[in-house]
């Protein structure tokens, strides 16, 4: 592409100005890839470069089953960041496989005479514009929703689903043969294509590793316009590139995920700390224990008033009168999230489990809430919070996240800083923390993370007010933010971003360190002219104005 698109934020001059200043210091040192050339410029054919009218003339030629939308796309241009706006020539609204596969195969027969390139949107759940493409192609991969799911029963259960289904459609449908995905995300209205090119992580992780462990096949559009299917034996190196390939490698159109049985029926349980380092030895005890309970996350509450009473409208305390003397103001405290699986008739053979698991632990035992909820209604939790923020109006606003992996070894240096000097009046949204076993994740994969046998995911969910300049304003997180990420490099914790966000190619070889060759190839291999995932600002397509 020419000159990068401009970034703009609605509502706030000073908003705009810090993200202009932003970007402008930041601009994108992104070249192709050539091999034994330290990805210089890919050297193709530059026939005379066509402008935008060419370009959209020639969309219109294809035959599609789907259609194209030219006007009116400013939808593609959003996402629940909401802090960058690309706007795409086209829109994809792909009926068929065959659809994204003419088009992108269109695009790169094309060559360096267009700038066009191509993203795939789900749900438009990224939060730095990774899923756009300015003045290129925006795919919109829920248009795939009606290829229809298929439930395979037996010894090794399965599901064949769209790249572009919802997670939330699939455990309905699967609910209906008494199965479900063993490995979930908190947030369950997202696109298999979408945590798939990333990872797919929540409290089941330790047990099951993320999502991206627990797939079997894919079906891949690559940057060529090819339709390929890859599995463990098939196309071995295109599964695992793409399987938290951050996009590169090809568009995920159809997906064979692993299922196991599905409870009715959970028992979900929180408990309160106090002292940070009893509360990780916590965590990582019930993540190496046998029978543990079936998800296990936490969370840092930092000044929260009246944070018990806030729970009883979904827990019950074990102790209501210790519960009723307990005060959380002005205090930081670490709270334990746990569920354990059941169904209502082996409920006395749970709850001796979860007693036992339970007295092992070392919580303020005043704070012990307990609840009992369906499954489907679990794991849906936080589509019931953002209903709620729609109702409000706050669901639309920027969302700065900020994720990473912490080494266990290096969790507590990590903590200190961060929650004793960077955030101690507010976290501006909900900070998740909790630990993972290595083993449960394939290495082969695209995905990079710190190399010990455990680490933790930390996630930073803020929520940034709109024309606020105060401490939950877009301005202050982002500087908070900024804190974090100079600590985290400058104390050399040797963490990595989960979720990545970079500005720079050296930045993301740092990234990806060691493994950036294989990454660098397999860009070469299935996507050479740079066509995919624009967003993600780690390759430039080579045009004629590179």
């Amino acid at each position: 592409m020419g000159s990068p698109p401009l970034i703009f934020l609605k509502h706030n001059i000073i908003y705009l100005k810090v993200f202009i200043i932003f970007f402008l210091t930041s601009v994108p040192n992104i070249t192709n890839l050539r091999p034994n050339q330290s990805l210089a410029t890919l050297k193709v054919q530059r026939p005379p470069s066509l402008n935008s009218t060419n370009i959209v003339s020639s969309l219109e030629t294809l035959s599609l089953d789907g259609h194209f939308s030219f006007e009116n796309n400013h939808h593609a241009a959003k996402d629940f960041g909401n802090m960058y706006h690309f706007l795409p020539s086209a829109v994809l609204h792909p009926k068929s496989v065959q659809d994204i596969s003419n088009t992108i195969r269109h695009i790169y027969e094309m060559g360096s005479a267009s700038e066009l390139t191509v993203a795939a949107r789900g749900h438009g759940h990224s939060t730095q514009g990774q899923a756009q493409a300015h003045q290129g192609v925006v795919i919109n991969m829920e248009s795939l929703q009606r290829l229809e799911m298929q439930v395979h029963t037996g010894k090794t259960p399965y599901v064949d689903v769209s790249g572009g289904e919802l997670w939330i459609n699939i455990l309905h449908e699967t609910l209906k043969h008494g199965l479900a995905p063993k490995s979930w995300t908190d947030y369950l209205h997202l696109t298999v294509g979408g945590t798939l090119s990333n990872a797919g992580i929540s409290g089941q992780a330790f047990q099951h590793g993320p999502q991206i462990s627990n797939v079997y096949q894919l079906e891949v559009v690559t940057g060529k316009g090819e339709v390929v299917t890859c599995s463990e034996k098939k196309n071995t190196d295109l599964f695992y590139g793409v399987l938290g390939g951050l996009g590169q490698f090809g568009i995920i159109t159809r997906a064979r995920i692993s299922l196991g049985p599905a409870p009715k029926m959970v028992k979900w349980i929180r408990v309160l700390y106090s002292d940070f380092s009893i509360f990780t030895k916590d965590q990582e005890q019930l993540i190496s224990s046998e029978n543990s309970f079936d998800y296990i996350e936490g969370f840092i509450i930092i000044n929260r008033t009246g944070l018990l009473n806030n729970w009883r409208s979904s827990f019950r305390p074990k102790d209501p009168v210790q519960a009723n003397q307990f005060s959380s103001d002005g205090r930081t405290l670490y709270c334990l999230e746990v569920v354990k699986h059941f169904n209502p008739d082996d409920t006395k053979t749970v709850n001796q489990s979860m007693e036992n698991l339970l007295s092992k632990l070392s919580y303020i035992p005043s704070t012990l809430f307990l609840s009992e909820v369906p499954y489907v209604e679990f794991l849906d939790r936080v589509h019931v919070s953002e209903k709620k923020l729609q109702a409000k109006g706050l669901y639309e606003i920027p969302h700065p996240w900020l994720n990473f992996f912490v080494p266990k070894s290096r969790i507590s240096d990590f903590a200190e800083e961060i929650f004793g000097n960077i955030l101690t009046d507010t976290s501006n949204g909900p900070i998740l923390i909790y630990p993972v076993n290595q083993s449960k994740w394939n290495n082969k994969t695209s995905l990079v993370t710190p190399d010990e046998d455990v680490f933790y995911l930390v996630a930073f969910l803020t929520s940034a007010m709109p024309s606020s300049t105060g401490t939950d304003g877009l301005a202050h997180i982002l500087t908070q933010n900024k804190r974090i990420l100079d600590f985290c490099a400058t104390a050399e914790l040797g963490i990595k971003q989960y979720l990545p966000h970079y500005n720079t190619q050296e930045e993301w070889q740092a990234h990806f360190g060691p493994r950036w060759k294989v990454f660098a190839q397999r860009k070469l291999a299935y996507d050479p002219l740079a066509i995919l995932a624009p967003g993600q600002k780690i390759f430039r397509k080579a045009t004629r104005t590179s």
